[in-house]
């Protein structure tokens, strides 16, 4: 059976009584309002516009505001923000929803939420308005988002390969991108020519959480024990990076270090090593070094020894790594005993 194609929804309008926005995508609830009101003007002039917090605001007030003229007898926008909790306030749900079957013509209502329970409430809304959800877009989508942005508001260019690594790196919250892009603009120059580039970002767009998971390697690869340990408590604890990759880190290290000593021990000279293990900046020296040091034997131990821990976490046979509140402080002790060992082998 063909997949029945889904109702495209509804940009917010001077015409529509409700307007509900809601999602994660905060940047998109600014673009939504600015679009509404920006609406509400052209068909009114002047407006006069109220916002109320729904999670401490009562039906009573936000439903007078609703049907009372203003002082400036102009057209009303009436925004509740935080409208999940709102909504959820005893007897207020029903109420909206006789509000919406005949909402006010002087007024417009505007719903902003990053969660909503849609019902009854959402139907109606549609018959006068707009039901719009916010997410952030995938990452083929948060590219084009990203080169269209920069060149209409900054005019400058954004390269395709510039775009596919601040999205790498900052991931596709569109706030955050918008936040990342007017820097970078502002950092390269406006003109005909001015273009950012994926150099630009390199320099100016700060790694993202899983690529800051591999600099535990650095003070581990050192042997400082001190170091190794303050580097994973920032980067637990003040990066956020995935108690996993961070784990994966230790266990990427222990490979490329078995891998070295063997190719070594065949014969194979040290500088060939940098591009089969993908090493670069200090490591290309360092990794050489510590692994024809230890040896195959020592660095093979290392590595069993992590990959059978990497199993108890994950069959149960000790506690597994979590990044919930619940359980962030044994995972962190389970990674700075990895940290400590591996560092003290290589020290």
């Amino acid at each position: 059976m063909a997949r029945k194609p889904s109702t495209p929804v509804k940009a917010p309008s001077a015409e529509m009584s409700i307007v509900i926005v809601h999602g994660p995508e905060l940047f998109l609830h600014a673009e939504y309002t600015k679009r509404l009101v920006d609406s509400l003007k052209e068909a009114h002039g002047e407006i006069e516009q109220f916002v109320f917090d729904g999670a401490t605001t009562a039906l009573s007030v936000v439903l007078d505001e609703l049907r009372s003229y203003g002082l400036m007898q102009s057209h009303k926008l009436v925004v509740i923000d935080n409208a999940s909790d709102f909504m959820k306030a005893a007897g207020n749900r029903p109420a909206m929803e006789r509000y919406a079957a005949e909402p006010m013509s002087e007024a417009t209502l505007l719903l902003r939420s990053r969660e909503w329970r849609p019902g009854n409430f959402d139907k109606a809304v549609k018959k006068n308005g707009t039901v719009i959800k916010c997410e952030p877009p995938g990452d083929a989508a948060a590219e084009k988002w990203c080169v269209a942005r920069v060149e209409k508001v900054h005019q400058v260019r954004l390269e395709p390969s510039a775009a596919r690594l601040l999205v790498e790196r900052i991931g596709t919250s569109l706030s955050r991108l918008d936040v990342e892009l007017s820097k970078l603009a502002s950092a390269c120059g406006t003109g005909p020519d001015a273009a950012i580039t994926r150099d630009a970002v390199i320099e100016l767009v700060g790694l993202g959480r899983e690529e800051q998971a591999w600099l535990i390697q650095e003070p581990i690869l050192a042997g400082d024990r001190a170091l190794a340990l303050k580097t994973l408590q920032s980067l637990y604890d003040v990066s956020r990076a995935p108690s996993v990759l961070l784990m994966w880190a230790c266990v990427d290290l222990a490979r490329k270090l078995n891998e070295a000593a063997l190719m070594l021990e065949q014969g194979m000279p040290t500088a060939a090593l940098s591009r089969p293990l993908q090493l670069w900046g200090p490591s290309a020296r360092t990794l050489p070094a510590a692994a024809q040091r230890l040896g195959s034997r020592r660095t093979g131990a290392m590595l069993e020894s992590l990959l059978e821990l990497d199993r108890r976490t994950k069959t149960g046979r000790m506690p597994g790594l979590s990044d919930a509140p619940a359980s962030r402080e044994a995972t962190r002790r389970t990674l700075e005993c990895v940290a400590a060992q591996l560092a003290d082998k290589l020290g």
